[in-house]
């Protein structure tokens, strides 16, 4: 299974904004749910954003809530991870994966493929 490649990260002050793409090789890409994940230096990483295969359907863990929005263009197999109002505790590196449900009927909050490089986002003035 091929790495996704996410871009788009950078320096941007508190209340700035970001757009992050994750681009995937699988030529399953548009059968798969896709997630966004991020870690801040020395916790664990956690739960950002969530889309369904179809595009149609967003999840959001509450620190994303109201913030960030999640889309995808299967014909480009790329997924996106709108960032607005960042604040300073958003610094982390963001990746991507496939994602999944924990259990039948759960929201696809789980990752279960290969993780790629991510790409670093700092918020700070």
């Amino acid at each position: 299974q091929e790495q996704p490649v996410e871009s788009g990260g950078g320096l941007v002050q508190p209340g700035g904004s970001l757009r992050l793409a994750c681009t995937a090789s699988e030529p399953t890409f548009s059968r798969h749910h896709m997630g966004w994940f991020r870690q801040a230096p020395g916790a664990e990483r956690e739960f950002v954003a969530a889309i369904d295969w179809s595009g149609f359907s967003p999840y959001y863990s509450d620190i994303a809530k109201g913030r960030f929005t999640v889309s995808r263009d299967n014909a480009k197999k790329t997924v996106y991870l709108q960032m607005n109002s960042l604040r300073p505790e958003d610094t982390a590196v963001y990746y991507c994966n496939e994602a999944g449900p924990s259990m039948p009927g759960a929201p696809p909050r789980t990752p279960f493929g290969s993780w790629g490089q991510g790409t670093q986002v700092t918020v700070s003035s």
